[in-house]
Order: structure tokens, then C-alpha cells, then sequence
């Protein structure tokens, strides 16, 4: 056998590498998902970011490198014997052959891609490398004796290059347009008949001329198939390597490595020198040996150490003006794609040059070669001028559109270079910024920002270009910018990736940041007095009791109520409540320090947030907070001017101190509880708050909710007082009373458990509203039930003013219980038992005159002891007048009481009223009374409030004894002796519960 042969053997290693050029078209997302073979497991790397690999990826690139380097030590030692370096010359590529077929076939198994195919025909060509090399080393070191040529060998290496040919053309990036295609089968001819040129000038022409003298013609076209195979491989490889994907471009870079190799080791094997020298198992092996291991490691480890790195492609500029801008590196493969033509039209001259240097006559196939190379490159060239026309036209349209929508659009759009300077702003920025586009074109970004926001700035612009494109292709940066007259306007970009820098859209959003920080401030402010609400409150105090001033128990909360304030909008208006308001908060705001916070909470309450100073004397901050609350009340007490007259109000004001531990909601309320304690200790003062506060609000509480249970579950009894005349002694009237009879057998009076309604809650008027329904009903009711028994004495029912105008008791319910139970005319009296400023007397007066008509007979209660019981006894339709128990208590002491209760007397006498005397309790007050004109009494002084089976015993009597008069003597009433006090006590606030 003729070693001419074997190195066109060697020509099949030339395959291996080619394949793997390739791998990097074979997307990395779906070969992640296929199961692992164990031969790709030792040839794969782990992934890692940034594409370095992690220990596997080392190990398997360290093996690849150790078996590579042992190869090339073997070869260039001589493997130590003939015998030994056959085996490695021949069986050794055959075996790395086999494993690259083994690679991809695997590779191909595993992993469901579109570019199975591909991987498909590398095994394929690689096992023909791998056959032709098995079969040469039968020959040579099973039989020893030389290889035939042509042999099966032959056919296994021409077999070769097809597989690979086809598998490239699966694997680039097909053209779109038949002018594409053509352009790629143009290219592929440029560099094949180029290459074609040149070797057939340095070699292939004189192997021919040899092979043809010498040998068969069989034997001359295989020796010339192997290079021109190897030239068309080469040729699609150059031609498809610019259009390759960029899934995987590692593993690309690896089989191009490896196609070079090959290619290089056929190249020097070709040189005359080393082919009639060349033995089995030298050096050259070494170099298709280390393409084949190439072409095995492509697919598993290159793939894996080509994942993309999460971080994007740009680069930190070295010192930039707005840091964190990064350039994309510039790409280059364009450029290389557009001159490959040309060089190969090069090299193609560079051949018939040689030819014509060296003084040897034109070959034909050089000359007609070199025609074909230039005529393609002329129809390439005509391709490309009628293409890039098109493209320019098209272009500029393109170009026309989007101008024309930059230019219209009413947002600014701006192109920063990666060292902050603006490359490009649109027409836009006049309008927007006040600033025409090109006195901004070249100055720095961020000389245009607020410097508060730069630094937000360049810390958004630093995490966006940290972030995947993929994961974040865009983001939203809002910031002041300098506008043309030097003010800030909110501007609102959004900011996308560009070669080179960022593009920043950006639009003014000034008006829409001040109507959002116009609507927080209504949120948080009093719409009328513009001072912090109560949301704004809570938050400065939740602030103070927290971070460094956690300790600092000298934090107190004021609460404030305008004393008085009603009665301006009852009286002048609602118009001026509100003048009164602002001028009250504008005084408050003024006489705060400018640390602390005044506030509106609603109505007329009004709160001031006092920080502690740090101090640790308790006692001397507790003083200094009193008297600045003590001067706050004196500022808000003063007059004020309004609709060219006075007005004054006071206030009650309550102080609350922060304590270790306490909440906002906690301290807010004791300030709350103290300035219901100054409202009820007199108004117009100043309460510090007091833990017994609490404990009095827990007592109402829970008073409260028995009050609640008692009218539901018929708790309540009712009582009646008789009123006596004091000339007869006869009883005219008795006084309808409720009692709440208790757990203990205890009749509280509603001195007692209508103390929960001083703060005058809602929930609470409505239980009052309810006691004073069933009171009336019930009242009615045994009225009847007495009438028919024979009894006819009228029953007085005490009504406030207020609740007698309430919705809650229309005149129609009076009327329908009168006509209900069936009551005479006369037999039911309605005491008015205050005189509320806030009732129109208007609307009381025709609420009465109804009564009247309705045979109701009008008392007015309590007489003497409020500042509008004249003006009410002039304009009411009054007929019974009740002088108030405080007036008679003292009657018999008090000479100035003696007067004055008997002045009037003779205004009830004068007006033809009927006057009764409430509190009569001992025998002096009825001899006094009497003598001054009082016609009735009710008291003690005959009898408390009977139950029901009691009053009939007495009524059924008819009359008491009246002290001072004939026959008392013998009737059993105390005469000349006062109570104890024991008894008054009893009298006014329990009573036994009577037998029944």
C-alpha cells in the first residue's frame, strides 16, 4: 500500500471539527430539559454565569487538554515502538473518531431540538472518519501488510464530507429570499473556486500531472477528491459561519477551532516534505486526534459554558458623567460577512499571481476557475446594488415615518451617550422644557437633574442595566429637571437600552405631582381652618412616641372645646361658627412653637401636640405644660371680632402626658377624658388627666350597658309622688317617677343611673329617649287603669323641652295613647323640666298650644333656677307653675330665698297660675309657704313616692294633714321636727322596695 494514501486517510479527520462549528444553532433552552447520557455527562460542563464553568466543566476541559497533550508527548516521542505507534496512528484516531460519532449521536438521543438532524449527520460522518481508520489499521497492524488503493478505507473517508455538508446546511440560518439563497450559493462558490485556485496553483496541479502519469485514473481522481472535498467543506463553513445563530456560540468557536486544526494538519500533510516522511503515529496525528476529542467535548461542554451571564452585555465606562450608562460592544461579524467576497476574489488573484510570478504557464483550470470566481463576484455585486437600493429606499420611509412621529410627539425623547452627554433630543423640548434641543444636545445629564434626585437617579439607572433585557426591558424614572427659566419641572421618563447609551421618553408631570400633593395636604388638613386633621394628628403622634424621642415622657397632647360655641351658630349663624373656627385656629397656630403641631379635629374641638424638651424633672415639665395650656385657654378666650361685633366663647382644655409604653390611640384619649372632666367641673378651665378618669368612664361604661339591659328586660318601676294642696291637704295630682329597681332590691332614681348621659352621647340620648317613652306610656296607662277604679287624679309626667320636640315623640303619639287607654280630658299634666337655649321657643310654643287643644295641662318645672324661665313664662301657654326644690330648701333660713320665692309666688298668683312646691319636706316650709301663697306642695313633708298599691291607700284616704291647720294634731305626720338627713338622702336617691 502506497502512504500517498494515507494521507488522504487523514483527510477524514479533517470532519470532525467541522461539525461541532455548528453546535451553536442548537438552542440552549431545549437541551436543557432532555435527560443527560453518561458520555455527555463526562464531557459536559456545569453552567455557570458568566460562561467560565463550575468544577465539572474544569475537570472535563482539564481531561480534553491532558489527553490531547499525552497524544501529541506519545507522538512526538515515537510512542517507543513502530508497533506501538501504528496502533496509536491508526486505532487511536479511530477511536477518537468513534467518540465524537458517539457525542453527538448521544447528544442527538437526549436532546428533542430542532437541529437534531444536524447533530444526526456529525455522527454519521464521524463514524465514516472512525470506519476509515479501523479499516486502514487492519491492514497495517492486524495483517500487516500495506493498504490496497483503492479500499473500503477510501470509501469510508469519501463518505465523510457529504454528512458534514449537509449537517452545515441544516444548522445556519437559511435565507429568506431567493436572493439570498443565491447570494449564499454565490459565496460558497467565491470561496470554494477561490481556495480551489490556489491550492490546485501551489500543489494540486502537479499531483494531478504525477497521478496521471503514473497512475489509473481511479487512482488519480481519489487522490485529487480528498483535498477538493475538503475545500467544499471548508468553503460552507466559511460561507454558513457569518450566518450562524446565537444560541450557542461557544460551542461554535469550539468546532471552528477544531475545523482549523484538521484543516492545518491536512495542509502540512499535503507539503511534500512531510508526506514522503509521514509514518503512522508522528506528530501530525496529533492534530486530527485533538480535532476529533474537539468535536466530541462541542456539544455537551462548549454548549454549557456558552450560557449567557445575567448581566447585560454593556460595559462600565471608565469615568462617566452619569455613572452606571455602559457602551454594548461594537459587533464585528457584519463586517467580516460583507468582505469575505472580496477575499476570496484575493485569494483567487493571489493564485493565478503565483502562477504567473513563478513563470509557469496558465493552468486552463486555474484560468477558467478564476473567470468563474470574478463573474460570480460581478452577479454577487448586482445582487447587492439592486438589494441595498431597496433597502435605502425603504430606509429613508422608515426613517421619514419615525422623524415625523418623534418630531410630532409631545414627549421629549433623549439619546445619552454612556458618558452622560446627550447625543440626540427631540424638537419637543422647547415646548416642554422651555429649551430648544440643541442647546441641550451636548450637555450632561446630569447637570439637568435636581441634585437631591441624582443620586435616585443614578441608582435606578445602575439596577436597570444590572437586570436581564429579557426580565426588564424598560424602566420608569421620575425626577425634577431644569427647566429653560431655571425652575424644576417633574419630568417622568421611560428609560430603554441603546447601542452605545439609554433613550429617555420623558413627559412634564408638574401638574399632576402638585394636584396629587394637593390632594395628600386635603387629606391631611382641615378643609376650613387648614390646620392638620385628625389622621395628621395621630401620625405626628405616633412620630413623637417613636424613634429618638421613644423616652422622652415630657410629650404632652392637648385636647381643646370652645365653651359657648353652639350658641354662636344657634344664635348668629353658621357663617359666623365658621369666621370663629379660623380666627380660634390661626390664634392656636400662633401660640404654638413651631416644632409642635396644632390641629383641627372636627366640630369645635381643637388639639395641640406639645414635644417634650428632654428634660427629666416630671413635675417641673408638668407645670410648664399646664401653663402653656393655661395660656392657650386665655388666648382662645379672648373676644372675637366678627360681622362688626364681639363674640366670646371659652374653653376647656385637657392635658394628657406620654407615659413608657403608651399608644397614640391611649394618649390621645386621656387628653379626650380630661377635657370632658374640665367641661364638666365648670368649663373654662384646665384638667390634667388622672388614671381615676379612666376608672370613672369604665363605671359609665358598665352603668351603661345594665341601663341597656334594664329597659329590655323590665328592670324599671314607676312610682308616683302625691301632690297636696297645702290649705286642704287633699292630694290634686301625683307626679309620675321612674325608679330602676337593682340586683340588691335598691330603687335608684334617675339622679343616679341617668348620670351616664352628662357626656351626651348619641347612644345614650337614645336610652333616654327610650326611658322617657316607656315612662310616658306607663304613666298613661295606670292613670287609666286608677280612673276606672274611681281615682280620678290627673298624673304629671316630666318632659324635657328638647325631647318634647324630638321626631322620636310626635304629637300624634300623645294623642293616640290618650285615646288608647282612654283618659279623660285634663287627667294628664306635661312638665317642661328645662329651659335648653338651643329649643326655639317658636317651635315650643305650637308643640304646647297642640297639647292644650288636646286637654293636656302644661306645667313648667324647676322655676326659678334657669336664666330663661321668665322669658318661657311670658311666651308659653303655661298653667301649672313648679317652683324649683333649690329655692325651697331654703325658704324658712334665707330671708333674701324668702323674698325671693315669694315674688314669685305673687307673678303665679297675678298670672292666675296654679303654683306647687317641689321638695316640701318639712312642716316649717308648708307654714311658709302657705302663708306666701303657694297653692300645692309635694314632698316629705306628706309622702314620698309610692308604688301602686300604696298610692290607692292614699288616694282612697282622700287627703293628708296639713300642718298649722285644725284637726292635724291628731293625724299621723311629723310636726315641728325636720328630717334626718339620713331621710333626705333617701329621698332623693333610693328607695325600699315596697311590699307587693
Amino acid at each position: 500500500m502506497h502512504r500517498d494514501d494515507a494521507d488522504n486517510a487523514a483527510d477524514h479527520h479533517t470532519g470532525h471539527a467541522r461539525h461541532t462549528d455548528h453546535t451553536d444553532h442548537d438552542g440552549e433552552d431545549d437541551d436543557r430539559d432532555g435527560p443527560v447520557s453518561a458520555q455527555g455527562a463526562l464531557l459536559s460542563r456545569s453552567p455557570v454565569a458568566g460562561g467560565s464553568g463550575g468544577p465539572t466543566g474544569l475537570l472535563s476541559q482539564l481531561l480534553l487538554a491532558v489527553a490531547c497533550g499525552g497524544y501529541a508527548t506519545g507522538a512526538a516521542l515515537g510512542w517507543g515502538s513502530p508497533e506501538v505507534a501504528l496502533v496509536m496512528g491508526d486505532f487511536g484516531l479511530a477511536a477518537a473518531a468513534a467518540l465524537a460519532s458517539v457525542s453527538c449521536f448521544a447528544y442527538a438521543r437526549t436532546h428533542e431540538t430542532r437541529f437534531r438532524p444536524a447533530w444526526l449527520l456529525f455522527s454519521v460522518s464521524s463514524a465514516m472518519a472512525a470506519g476509515g481508520n479501523a479499516v486502514w489499521g487492519w491492514y497495517e497492524v492486524v495483517l500487516r501488510e500495506p493498504v490496497p488503493s483503492p479500499s473500503l478505507a477510501d470509501l469510508f473517508f469519501l463518505c465523510f464530507a457529504p454528512p458534514a455538508i449537509v449537517g452545515l446546511l441544516v444548522l445556519a440560518k437559511r435565507p429568506v429570499t431567493r436572493a439570498g439563497w443565491v447570494c449564499l450559493a454565490l459565496d460558497s462558490w467565491l470561496i470554494g473556486g477561490s481556495l480551489l485556485t490556489l491550492s490546485w496553483s501551489l500543489a494540486l496541479a502537479h499531483t494531478a500531472h504525477l497521478e496521471g502519469r503514473h497512475e489509473s485514473v481511479a487512482h488519480a481522481a481519489l487522490s485529487l477528491a480528498y483535498p477538493l472535498l475538503d475545500i467544499v467543506l471548508v468553503s460552507m463553513v466559511l460561507a454558513l459561519h457569518f450566518r450562524r445563530s446565537n444560541a450557542n456560540r461557544t460551542a461554535i468557536n469550539t468546532a471552528i477551532a477544531a475545523l482549523a486544526l484538521t484543516v492545518l494538519s491536512d495542509a502540512l500533510f499535503t507539503s511534500p516534505l512531510l508526506r514522503d516522511n509521514y509514518r503512522s503515529g508522528q506528530l501530525l496525528d496529533a492534530g486530527w486526534f485533538a480535532g476529533s476529542l474537539l468535536l466530541a467535548y462541542a456539544p455537551w461542554g462548549a454548549r454549557r459554558a456558552s450560557r449567557p451571564a445575567p448581566r447585560d452585555t454593556l460595559r462600565e465606562d471608565p469615568a462617566p458623567a452619569l455613572p452606571g450608562i455602559r457602551n454594548l460592544s461594537r459587533p464585528i461579524a457584519s463586517s467580516l460577512a460583507a468582505l469575505t467576497p472580496y477575499l476570496a476574489a484575493a485569494v483567487c488573484t493571489l493564485g493565478i499571481l503565483y502562477n504567473v510570478v513563478d513563470g509557469r504557464r496558465v493552468d486552463r483550470v486555474v484560468v477558467f476557475t478564476g473567470c468563474t470566481v470574478v463573474l460570480a463576484l460581478v452577479v454577487r455585486q448586482g445582487i447587492m446594488l439592486v438589494d441595498n437600493i431597496a433597502l435605502t429606499h425603504e430606509l429613508a420611509q422608515k426613517e421619514n415615518h419615525f422623524r415625523s412621529l418623534v418630531q410630532g410627539s409631545s414627549d421629549v425623547i433623549m439619546i445619552a451617550a454612556p458618558t452622560g452627554i446627550l447625543r440626540y433630543v427631540s424638537p419637543a423640548a422647547s415646548g416642554v422644557y422651555g429649551r430648544e434641543a440643541d442647546d441641550l444636545i451636548g450637555s450632561e445629564l446630569a447637570s439637568l437633574i435636581h441634585p437631591e434626585d441624582l443620586g435616585l437617579v443614578v441608582h435606578e439607572v445602575r439596577r436597570f442595566l444590572a437586570t436581564s433585557p429579557a426580565n426588564e426591558p424598560t424602566t420608569r424614572i421620575e425626577c425634577r429637571f431644569r427647566s429653560g427659566t431655571g425652575d424644576w419641572l417633574n419630568v417622568e421618563s421611560t428609560v430603554n437600552r441603546h447601542q452605545g447609551g439609554l433613550i429617555f421618553n420623558s413627559r412634564d408631570v408638574t401638574e399632576r405631582v402638585r394636584l396629587q400633593a394637593q390632594l395628600q395636604h386635603n387629606a391631611e388638613h382641615d378643609p376650613l381652618t387648614d390646620l392638620p386633621n385628625r389622621a395628621l394628628f395621630t401620625q405626628r403622634v405616633r412620630k413623637a412616641l417613636s424613634g429618638r424621642r421613644v423616652t422622652d415622657h415630657g410629650t404632652a397632647v392637648l385636647f381643646i372645646d370652645l365653651d359657648g360655641f353652639k350658641a354662636v351658630n344657634d344664635t348668629i349663624g353658621h357663617q359666623a361658627g365658621d369666621e370663629l373656627l379660623i380666627q380660634a385656629a390661626r390664634r392656636l397656630q400662633e401660640s404654638v412653637r413651631v416644632a409642635d403641631t396644632a390641629a383641627r379635629l372636627g366640630g369645635d374641638e381643637f388639639a395641640a401636640l406639645i414635644l417634650g424638651d428632654g428634660g427629666r424633672d416630671h413635675a417641673a415639665r408638668e407645670y410648664q405644660v399646664h401653663e402653656i395650656a393655661d395660656r392657650l385657654r386665655l388666648t382662645l378666650s379672648q373676644p372675637y371680632r366678627i360681622e362688626g361685633s364681639e363674640v366670646r366663647v371659652a374653653a376647656s382644655i385637657g392635658v394628657a402626658f406620654a407615659e413608657p409604653g403608651i399608644t397614640p390611640t391611649d394618649l390621645m384619649r386621656n387628653a379626650d377624658l380630661a377635657m370632658y372632666r374640665a367641661k364638666a367641673a365648670g368649663k373654662d378651665r384646665v384638667e390634667l388627666y388622672a388614671p381615676q378618669m379612666q376608672a370613672e368612664v369604665v363605671r359609665r361604661s358598665e352603668l351603661a350597658a345594665r341601663l341597656r339591659t334594664a329597659l329590655h328586660d323590665g328592670e324599671f318601676a314607676l312610682l308616683h309622688q302625691p301632690v297636696v294642696n297645702l290649705t286642704t291637704g287633699k292630694i290634686t295630682a301625683v307626679a309620675a317617677q321612674a325608679r330602676w329597681r337593682s340586683a340588691q332590691g335598691i330603687l335608684f332614681t334617675p339622679a343616679e343611673f341617668l348620670r351616664v348621659q352628662e357626656t351626651g352621647e348619641s347612644e345614650a340620648g337614645a336610652r333616654t329617649a327610650e326611658l322617657g317613652r316607656w315612662l310616658l306610656e306607663e304613666a298613661v296607662e295606670q292613670a287609666a287603669e286608677r280612673s276606672k277604679a274611681g281615682h280620678e287624679t290627673p298624673v304629671a309626667v316630666r318632659i324635657s323641652a328638647r325631647r318634647l320636640l324630638d321626631k322620636s315623640m310626635p304629637l300624634g303619639s300623645i294623642e293616640a295613647l290618650l285615646t288608647r287607654y282612654g283618659l279623660p280630658s285634663g287627667a294628664l299634666v306635661v312638665e317642661i323640666s328645662d329651659s335648653d337655649p338651643r329649643v326655639p321657643f317658636e317651635d315650643l310654643e305650637r308643640r304646647l298650644m297642640a297639647l292644650r287643644r288636646l286637654g293636656v295641662r302644661i306645667a313648667l318645672d324647676g322655676f326659678g333656677s334657669g336664666y330663661a324661665a321668665i322669658n318661657a313664662l311670658r311666651r308659653l301657654p303655661i298653667d301649672v307653675l313648679k317652683l324649683d326644690r333649690g329655692l325651697v330648701e331654703g325658704v324658712v333660713e334665707s330671708a333674701r330665698l324668702h323674698k325671693i320665692t315669694s315674688g314669685l309666688l305673687r307673678i303665679a298668683c297675678d298670672l292666675g297660675l296654679q303654683s306647687v312646691a317641689d321638695g316640701v319636706d318639712v312642716p316649717e316650709q308648708v307654714l311658709a309657704l302657705r302663708a306666701m301663697g303657694c297653692t300645692h306642695g309635694q314632698g316629705m313633708a306628706f309622702s314620698g313616692p309610692l308604688d301602686e298599691y300604696r298610692l290607692r291607700r292614699a288616694l282612697s284616704r282622700g287627703d293628708y294633714p296639713v300642718p298649722g291647720m285644725p284637726g292635724a294634731a291628731g293625724r299621723p305626720v311629723l310636726l315641728g321636727t325636720r328630717p334626718s338627713v339620713h331621710s333626705l338622702v333617701r329621698s332623693n336617691t333610693e328607695t325600699p322596695v315596697p311590699p307587693t
